[in-house]
């Protein structure tokens, strides 16, 4: 297996698109969208993955990986052959959205691209008309893509590039043998690029089965410390939750971020702490892996868009999660695999951005303290819980709301028929309208909080693309 450096050392001259062999609208495409320079991952495994090569990539999460496999599999698309010719398999639903996304923003540039996405919690029939009207790029979880593969309702003669995305955590959910069904059945002439933030066994099993002489690239998993800010403070043992959740409070009320991603070890623990945090003027939601699929597609898009100041999540639920402008991380308890500490972390301080990683630990958890402390390479940075007092007696309320239309892409509505409406008739600025996220049935658009219930008055009066909408107010802070 041939092995790359992890580009530390890469030179500012290398780590920009026009050094890959990319045509002028990709590059150009790439520009209007931000991507300004390669990160580490994307300088490390782009060249060889625009070569054709197989490729074991070792990064973590938000550190750049969808680009660098999308402009991969998009280089090798024939636009004009409708046919699935390249396939993303994803642990989780929330993951293949935030894929397809990306995907699809990468491709503006090509010819009419058509990405489908084939995940659990959506009726079949829905993803079988899409199917039938052809697609060049399928994103899906291991089960529903075995699914339609069972059923006949997928092709795969003319795959060419298959993308295992966070390979770890499909083996972590026991997808091992679904992964090797799926890749059974997929031409043996293609390229396999797999991207996984650890390396735990059954990676080598993978690549042995279903790769061909792959390159193996590695990112360094640390952060810059001037990025992250980390800090510890010592809590009652375990078994004393409700101190451990009450602190978190006050790590909220000392530093008031804007956005704050909490982790918890259980469900329950992050249906208590939500309680408890919106007993305490919070805008909070829970993530966790019982939740209704409609339930988790409000959390996320209400989390995203800048209406909800606090998510509680557990590392499954929260796997694959990019969210921007993210200020802090809370650790509420430590987690006994130090690279999953790191992972989480990682979540904020993204690109040129600055954030704060909290974590609480009771002298009970000081083992797996120390592991963090021996990956990290530092002694943690240790505050007493005493020195956290408000900094202010203003309720932390999120800057946006969201307000939810009914009816999404199955409408032919689209992001600018919402934002026409209430930048039109409706009266308001652009600069008062947030991100608009089109879903197969309903449309979530984000508000300056101070204008929403004007915005859903006028909405509901007016009309979006001709016609009359329902629409309603999601706002966990009212």
């Amino acid at each position: 297996m041939e092995t790359a450096a992890d580009n530390r050392g890469m030179t500012s001259s290398s780590s920009g698109f026009a050094s890959l062999s990319l045509p002028a609208h990709v590059l150009a495409n790439l520009q209007q969208l931000g991507y300004l320079r390669m990160t580490p991952i994307q300088a490390a495994a782009l060249p060889a993955a625009l070569l054709g090569k197989d490729l074991i990539a070792q990064a973590k999460t938000g550190s750049g990986k969808t680009a660098a496999f999308a402009l991969a599999l998009l280089a090798n698309l024939n636009a004009r052959r409708f046919a699935v010719q390249a396939m993303v398999l994803c642990p989780t639903r929330e993951l293949a959205d935030q894929v397809t996304i990306e995907i699809r923003r990468l491709a503006r540039a090509e010819e009419n691209i058509k990405v489908v996405t084939l995940c659990g919690g959506v009726a079949l029939r829905r993803q079988i008309a899409s199917l039938e009207h052809g697609a060049h790029v399928v994103v899906g979880t291991p089960g529903r893509i075995m699914d339609h593969l069972a059923r006949g309702n997928l092709n795969l003669e003319a795959l060419n590039t298959l993308v295992l995305d966070e390979a770890d955590r499909m083996l972590d959910m026991g997808f091992f043998d679904d992964i090797a069904t799926v890749a059974r059945q997929c031409p043996q002439e293609r390229q396999t690029v797999l991207f996984s933030a650890t390396y735990p066994e059954g990676i080598a099993r993978l690549s042995q089965q279903f790769m061909k002489s792959p390159q193996s690239i590695a990112v360094q998993a640390q952060h810059e410390k001037s990025k992250i800010r980390q800090r510890w403070y010592e809590v009652p043992d375990s078994d004393h939750d409700e101190a451990r959740l009450n602190a978190v409070g006050l790590v909220l009320k000392h530093y008031r971020p804007a956005s704050t991603l909490v982790f918890c070890n259980t469900k329950s623990q992050c249906r208590s702490l939500v309680a408890l945090l919106k007993s305490q003027g919070f805008s909070a939601l829970a993530l966790y892996g019982e939740l209704e699929q409609r339930e988790r597609d409000q959390v996320l898009v209400q989390f995203s868009n800048r209406s909800c100041s606090v998510l509680v999540a557990t590392d499954v639920a929260a796997r694959g999660l990019d969210i921007a402008q993210l200020e802090m991380v809370i650790n509420v308890d430590v987690t006994p695999d130090a690279e999953v500490h790191i992972h989480r972390i990682g979540r904020t301080g993204r690109v040129d951005e600055e954030g704060w990683a909290i974590s609480l630990a009771s002298l009970d958890e000081m083992g797996s303290v120390g592991k963090i402390e021996q990956l990290q390479k530092a002694e943690s940075e240790w505050h007493p819980l005493a020195e956290l007092t408000p900094a202010s007696q203003e309720p932390l309320l999120p800057p946006m709301a969201t307000l939810q239309i009914v009816g999404g892409r199955k409408e032919k509505i689209r992001a600018g028929d919402v934002l026409g409406a209430l930048t039109g008739e409706a009266g308001f600025t652009r600069e008062q309208i947030g991100r608009i996220n089109v879903n197969e049935f309903s449309t979530y658009v984000a508000v300056d909080r101070h204008i929403a219930a004007e915005a859903l008055r006028k909405l509901t009066q007016g009309k979006v693309k001709g016609k009359s909408v329902k629409v309603r107010l999601l706002d966990d802070a009212c």
